[in-house]
């Protein structure tokens, strides 16, 4: 398996761990605290769910560069670009860092694109 490929896994766990970070749900109920979560509680949260909204076409731009172009050191490299801006969101977003947070959102996006349309460039 490719780097790339591993960096799926990693994207994908990711809003797992911002989801940790949440503090102050009844573990027996958590969906139903989530609209009395403030500050760095709910900072958290919406790191987790905007993790889970970008996974999905990043997962589909590795796995289609690998598809269509086959495994590339470019497309690895990419991909780790990716899940470090994504980290970099994260703690942006928990630490409430803006513009920082919505420059990683932009450009980790960005890099997901890139890695989507890859193949039609070799």
């Amino acid at each position: 398996m490719t780097i790339a490929i591993w960096c799926i896994l990693i994207a994908g766990t990711l809003p797992y761990v911002a989801f940790g970070l949440v503090k102050g749900l009844d573990p027996h109920q958590p969906r139903a605290g989530v609209a009395g979560l403030d500050g760095r509680a709910a900072r958290a949260y919406g790191a987790q769910l905007n993790g889970f909204e970008t996974f999905p076409i990043f997962a589909a731009a590795v796995i289609v560069s690998h598809v269509v172009g086959g495994p590339s050191m470019t497309a690895n490299i990419l991909a780790v670009v990716y899940v470090l801006l994504r980290i970099g969101h994260m703690v942006a977003y928990i630490a409430d860092r803006q513009p920082l947070r919505s420059a990683a959102f932009t450009v980790a996006q960005l890099v997901a694109a890139a890695i989507f349309i890859l193949p039609a460039f070799r």
